[in-house]
């Protein structure tokens, strides 16, 4: 399967690490050998539930005997697109309460970005440097590392950029600004918190200019950081607010949030002012409705900042200098890149799944689904300081 994998299957890196997978369960992803793999990554932050939730399970199997794609989205009244959005609604602020389903967080940041140049009238979009949105022209119009962008340009104009937590540049948001755009935890960056009221100064801004705030809630969105979103821990209320990854229970979606005032914008001046095909699946969304109400009807939001103290109670090595982030999306950084990659690696051969960050190489990511057991967790921090333990004697310049 490995070979057909290069040959056939489109790559994203010259150097994949094709593990061949057999089949995944709770925490764990089996290869074809049968050998288990504790998964410290959750499918990069999209496996809230674990692998194979039953919950989740048992919506798909119970929409599967109903009906599958009927209509493009928004034409049809179909219950399990109705019934999340509400749900949506009913835990988010009040302003939020009209949701656009589409198939992916990058589409969802496309919807975004034009409902905001729809609503102004304006063009600039302000968005934070090292920041990752996705990977669609405008998405990517949204990145300001030029190693990334220069084989794909032009791309989308008008895009300028801050620097995320930099109260100085609050005054580039001006009355020609459409939106700033920020994650409400930067994920590339290296799990970058705001600090000091930020993103409240940012939204203070925005009002005054008549700009409007997106945060993009792909990565932190869903329980991951104690809360349903991550901007509910600092004091802030988007325009805005855009999902996907963790929304799903592993199947592929995304959203954007807004006031019905605003939404309705899409909808007339032009007509399909915003189109999909697929999004709103039933059979997806009846996944996502199922993660929701499982992450709000149960403790593991709470649960989530429980094992956050955990981790950083067992990562404790002298090669990681701090642990970046919130809940379970947390960063251990490393001396440098080298030796990230050789602990990534090291650990995938002993049965533990850790990945890499975008921008921030010398990261650890650790992303498990909120339904690891504390047990499970002891066991892969302990593979990781048996690696570091590994790597320091090893490395004497360490």
């Amino acid at each position: 399967m490995k070979d057909d994998f290069i040959t056939y299957q489109a790559q994203t890196t010259p150097h994949p690490l094709a593990l061949e997978v057999s089949y995944a369960e709770g925490s764990y992803i089996y290869d074809t050998n049968n050998k288990a793999y504790l998964d410290f990554v959750a499918g990069v932050s999209a496996c809230s539930l674990g692998h194979r939730h039953p919950r989740v399970i048992n919506a798909i199997k119970a929409q599967l005997e109903k009906y599958l794609h009927v209509m493009v989205y928004g034409e049809y009244a179909q219950e399990p697109a109705v019934k999340l959005s509400k749900l949506l609604a009913k835990n988010l602020p009040k302003s939020l309460n009209k949701t656009y389903l589409v198939n992916s967080g990058t589409e969802a940041i496309e919807g975004a970005l034009k409902l905001a140049r729809r609503a102004t009238g304006r063009t600039e979009i302000i968005a934070a440097h090292k920041a990752y949105h996705g990977n669609t022209m405008g998405s990517l119009s949204l990145m300001d590392f030029e190693e990334r962008t220069a084989p794909f340009k032009p791309l989308i104009e008008d895009v300028n950029f801050i620097e995320f937590n930099n109260e100085e540049h609050l005054s580039k948001i001006s009355d020609k600004t459409a939106c700033v755009i920020l994650e409400t935890i930067q994920g590339g960056a290296g799990f970058i918190l705001p600090k000091n009221d930020y993103l409240k100064k940012v939204k203070d801004r925005c009002k005054t200019v008549g700009a409007l705030l997106i945060l993009d809630e792909i990565q932190p969105g869903f329980g991951r950081t104690g809360t349903l979103f991550g901007f509910q821990n600092f004091n802030v209320v988007p325009d805005i607010v855009v999902m996907g990854k963790g929304m799903g229970g592993g199947l592929p979606i995304g959203a954007f949030t807004a006031s019905n005032s605003l939404m309705d914008l899409l909808s007339d001046n032009p007509k399909l002012g915003h189109i999909t095909t697929f999004g709103g699946n039933p059979v997806i969304a009846a996944s996502a409705l199922a993660t929701l109400q499982e992450i709000t009807e149960t403790n593991l939001m709470q649960e989530a900042l429980k094992k956050e103290k955990l981790f950083r109670k067992l990562l404790k090595h002298p090669l990681i200098s701090e642990i970046r982030g919130s809940g379970l999306m947390l960063a251990p950084i490393l001396p440098s890149a080298e030796i990230a990659s050789e602990v990534i690696l090291a650990c995938q051969e002993k049965g533990l799944i850790l990945f890499w960050l975008l921008f921030e190489n010398k990261a650890l990511r650790i992303s498990p689904p909120l339904t690891i057991s504390e047990e499970e967790i002891k066991k892969g921090c302990g593979i990781i300081i048996d690696i570091l333990n590994s790597v320091k004697s090893n490395n004497k310049s360490c």
